[in-house]
């Protein structure tokens, strides 16, 4: 919430503009208000529920880095490759692996990311 607060008191110091015409602090500003209020549920729920012990895990954590790593490695010779490798290795790290879940799962986000695309034309390198 504070990192919210800091980029959020600090965008609004450009000009916001309006919804038709954005301003430079627009998007940081509307971005680091939902990360707030996010932060701020968070908060809330975490005085009504019981506390549950964290347990870190290093060869989880090893390979969700390892598969952001790849995702980057890769995408940037084919990004649809990319986020299948980023999908089939980061799930690895959790309790349970199901290849047809992965396929799903790599499915839609090419899916989004062909959207992102075609339509909102942001230059995405994915095949």
């Amino acid at each position: 919430m504070a990192i919210s607060l800091l980029f959020g008191l600090t965008a609004l110091h450009y000009p916001i503009g309006d919804f038709s015409r954005g301003g430079p602090g627009l998007f940081p500003t509307i971005v680091s208000g939902l990360l707030f209020i996010i932060g701020l549920a968070t908060a809330i729920r975490a005085r009504f529920v019981d506390r549950v012990p964290l347990d870190i895990n290093p060869r989880n954590i090893s390979i969700v880095l390892g598969s952001l790593v790849g995702f980057a490695v890769i995408s940037r010779l084919n990004m649809m490759v990319g986020i299948i490798v980023l999908v089939f290795v980061a799930t690895a790290a959790g309790t349970s692996y199901s290849w047809v879940r992965n396929v799903k799962i790599s499915f839609v986000l090419i899916l989004i990311a062909l959207a992102f695309q075609r339509f909102l034309g942001v230059n995405l390198p994915l095949y």
